[in-house]
């Protein structure tokens, strides 16, 4: 683990990169799953990939191991789940919290959250692309199932950019048993509902990557931004949920380690998409979609499930892009279901919204 420094709201790492910390004096909105996550047993683990340190928290039982080993009620199915663009992990821990019986493991993606860039500029030279996130999940997958139980299942979750990073990865040989993608990037974004957002996207990108290092750094992280993207894809009426959604990514949507990763991050995350792998998906593949995402129509999801050659589709209604904050029950739910089911050929279902 890299040692830090808090210094007002921000943290600095000893790798002289930095990321949001907490703000001083700051009322932080509880979050509406901490109890749940609070009940499951939790570790932490840093794991050498590319060249990499990526940090990844495994929520739930302990894995089956090789030789039967645990030291508590081993988990007979895991889940890794890969987070979207300028998130980390935690964004995914309220999907985790809804599933307290399966093993799920929770990673930073490379140059995200804590973990580390990949090899870029070493005898690697691993890039943050398309490729190079593909192949640090291969090579985090093997890693993670090297020492687990021959009867463990394994399923891969990704969600919105990491939709795109499990699709890659299946594509170029990526092995497990089931797939379930959250609000995928189905076709282009440029092509979304609010393409124009994804062209001031890019324009707010390319500004970052003019500027000279230090104040393209901060542009990159500017809080006015966050908040209105923030604001945008948030959908709920619940004023205490959505206050708790603008605290998350303002704690963590700046959490990157430097301005070259977030910048080819982001070229990736709209110079592909799903459909461009939909063919070569080959395990069981439960796509997660809502009616009212702002980046990819559910028009586009329907022609997605009918490419991906064993697929079903579960709409969730009343919810945008952020399925994984706003409806993790439900997702965690169509999760499950999906899991116990048997194999057949591609269906659709729509659920709606089912909040208090």
């Amino acid at each position: 683990m890299l040692p830090t420094l808090v210094q007002f709201g921000v943290e600095f790492r000893s790798n002289g990169s930095w990321m949001p910390g907490p703000k001083i004096g700051a009322m932080i909105p509880p979050s509406p799953y901490a109890r749940q996550l609070a009940d499951l047993p939790v570790t932490r683990q840093s794991i050498e990939v590319l060249g990499g340190t990526t940090e990844l928290w495994t929520y739930g039982p302990a894995a089956a191991t090789a030789d039967g080993s645990a030291d508590a009620p081993a988990a007979t199915t895991t889940i890794l789940l890969v987070h979207g663009f300028r998130g980390d992990h935690h964004g995914l821990e309220p999907v985790a919290a809804q599933l307290p019986g399966y093993r799920t493991v929770l990673p930073d993606l490379p140059g995200f959250g804590i973990s580390t860039p990949l090899d870029v500029d070493g005898a690697l030279g691993v890039q943050h692309d398309i490729h190079g996130y593909s192949a640090w999940l291969r090579e985090l997958v093997a890693e993670l199932r090297r020492d687990a139980g021959p009867s463990e299942r394994f399923v891969v979750l990704g969600h919105s950019f990491g939709s795109i990073i499990v699709s890659a990865a299946l594509a170029d040989g990526l092995e497990v048993d089931d797939v379930v993608l959250v609000n995928p990037i189905a076709a282009p974004a440029l092509s979304g509902p609010r393409g124009i957002l994804t062209r001031l996207a890019v324009f707010y990108y390319r500004v970052g990557a003019w500027l000279p290092e230090r104040p393209g750094f901060a542009w990159l992280r500017l809080g006015i931004v966050t908040r209105f993207i923030s604001i945008t894809m948030t959908k709920t009426r619940d004023r205490a949920l959505r206050r708790w959604i603008h605290d998350q990514h303002d704690q963590f949507f700046g959490a990157f380690s430097n301005r070259r990763v977030v910048l080819d991050a982001f070229e990736a995350s709209v110079s592909n998409d799903v459909s461009e792998y939909a063919s070569r998906i080959t395990p069981p593949t439960l796509l997660i979609a809502s009616d009212s995402d702002d980046i990819t129509p559910v028009a586009e999801q329907h022609t997605l499930v009918a490419a991906i050659p064993d697929a079903r589709l579960v709409v969730l209604e009343g919810v945008g892009h952020l399925v994984h904050y706003e409806m993790p029950r439900e997702a965690a739910a169509a999760i499950e279901t999906f899991l116990a089911e048997g194999r057949g050929e591609n269906s659709t279902s729509s659920l709606a919204e089912a909040r208090p």
